[in-house]
């Protein structure tokens, strides 16, 4: 059991890092699994000598978007839903007015549901990510004027 475990774990390590994900976490009954990284994983590949190249130029650092307003972050790893299921309407909407403690999605995080709401009042002025989609921990959800 302990070599099926060790696998177990490389695997979901070797997932969280395709991902990017910061942290994954799997239940099943008694048994429960935590992976958590706190540096971006580094993937080592192996080439042959590069041909020497003229002046080569330094890649271009890939700066954060920036948001105008409140953004609304994941404060965890999980699926993210517009709406409380899957025949109903999405909670909010761009150009919707949000007033502050209003659910505006839902991360379900290991079969749990948990309630994101507005941080103030507002208006949505984006929604930055799909539903069904696997949000990490503070990536940008919702963009609130």
């Amino acid at each position: 059991m302990d070599k099926e475990l060790q696998e177990l774990a490389f695997a979901l390590m070797d997932k969280a890092a395709e991902k990017n994900l910061a942290k994954i976490a799997i239940q099943n009954g008694d048994f429960s699994i935590t992976i958590e990284t706190h540096a971006p994983a580094v993937q080592t590949v192996a080439v042959a000598a590069p041909a020497p190249q003229a002046a080569a130029q330094p890649a271009a650092a890939e700066e954060p978007e920036t948001y105008e307003g409140t953004v609304v972050s994941a404060p965890l790893v999980g699926t993210f839903y517009a709406a409380n299921a899957p025949d109903q309407p999405p909670l909010v909407s761009v150009g919707d007015t949000v007033t502050r403690g209003q659910t505006l999605c839902i991360i379900e995080a290991m079969k749990t549901m948990n309630s994101i709401e507005s941080p103030c009042d507002g208006k949505i002025s984006r929604i930055l990510v799909q539903d069904g989609e696997l949000v990490e921990f503070h990536q940008p959800l919702i963009v609130i004027e």
